[in-house]
């Protein structure tokens, strides 16, 4: 049973140290690639390097990894070659504003003659802006060789109001992201193969790890390759036409706008007025409620007569010529002897 035990687990140690320099050759030679991209491709492929020597680490011996790790740097170093590109890769784009008299005619004109050249809408639209002019926006993306003649034609449809054009060349970023997607491509052949090799349920597990990491970050430099190619294959021409503005050919006010203008004042002070008393009417309708219910309340309660203390009117006083017969004309504080 004890010669049994050792037998397996010399099976199992030779087992690791044969998938360790595996993936250490594979690792090196993925650093090997990557060292011939251009000096401005990003260092995508170290942690994928880290990531294979992250798993010869805890089975294979120091020794072994590093020798086996210089063979594989030695037959792996100027196997990865830069993408050759024969055209410059260039972005163009252009906005363009014009004033036209008949905007939906302008339109359709703009739309055969991007048709005319292989090209197509991408996006439009159409409104009306705040004076009821109407205004249409139309995205048009043409083949980079009929691009130039393109803007002509377009200025052409009416009094141009504006122009930009740009162009940026992105032939570094195309080369770059084209060898990292080859060099990553042979990363994941790489995986496969040990996948195929591997004979332990933990090695199994780690490799399917590290291929699903691997398989992720080469759609995603083969999404933005796709991109790069969209835009480089076809110019992008925004077209923005515009009905000119309405204006007086001698530019003095004449009776008619007068008459607008005093009916606009007005509409706008009754438009004002009606927003204050609107405002208003829950103040005065609460008001009103108030009163009324006072007014009902008042009319029930007791009502108090209030009294005065009238003092006595004093005695009328007559001369004594002029007093009627029986008449006492003697005033008080008068002593009667006195007359």
């Amino acid at each position: 049973m004890g010669t049994a035990s050792r037998a397996y687990g010399a099976r199992r140690a030779a087992a690791g140290t044969l998938l360790a320099a595996s993936l250490a050759v594979a690792g090196c030679g993925a650093a090997g690639q990557g060292d011939s991209r251009p000096a401005s491709a990003p260092q995508a492929d170290k942690g994928s390097a880290r990531g294979e020597q992250g798993m010869v680490g805890p089975k294979a011996p120091g020794g072994a990894a590093s020798a086996d790790g210089k063979a594989g740097s030695g037959a792996g170093s100027g196997t990865g070659k830069p993408t050759q590109v024969s055209t410059a890769q260039i972005i163009r784009t252009a906005t363009i504003t014009v004033e036209a008299a008949d905007v939906p005619g302008a339109l359709a004109k703009a739309r055969t003659a991007a048709k005319g050249t292989g090209g197509y809408v991408e996006d439009e639209s159409t409104d009306r802006d705040g004076e009821g002019r109407e205004r249409s926006r139309v995205v048009l993306r043409v083949p980079p060789e009929a691009y130039d003649g393109l803007l002509d034609r377009l200025s052409r449809l009416g009094t141009l109001k504006e122009r930009q054009v740009s162009a940026k060349d992105v032939t570094d970023q195309v080369v770059d992201t084209d060898s990292r997607i080859r060099s990553q491509q042979a990363s994941v052949a790489r995986v496969r193969a040990l996948m195929d090799k591997a004979t332990s349920i933990g090695d199994i597990v780690t490799l399917e790890s590290e291929l699903s990491r691997r398989q992720s970050e080469l759609e995603s430099l083969q999404a933005r390759l796709k991109s790069l190619k969209e835009q480089t294959g076809m110019a992008t021409v925004t077209l923005v036409l515009r009905e000119p503005d309405a204006a007086d050919d001698d530019g003095e006010t004449t009776f008619k706008d007068a008459l607008s203008g005093g009916w606009d004042a007005f509409t706008a002070g009754v438009r004002w007025l009606l927003v204050a008393v609107g405002a208003a009417l829950p103040f005065l309708a609460a008001g009103a409620l108030v009163y009324g219910l006072w007014r009902v309340l008042r009319g029930r309660l007791p009502r108090r007569t209030r009294t005065f203390d009238v003092p006595p009117a004093p005695p009328r006083q007559y001369p004594a010529e002029a007093a009627p017969e029986g008449t006492d004309t003697t005033r008080e504080g008068d002593d009667p002897g006195a007359r």
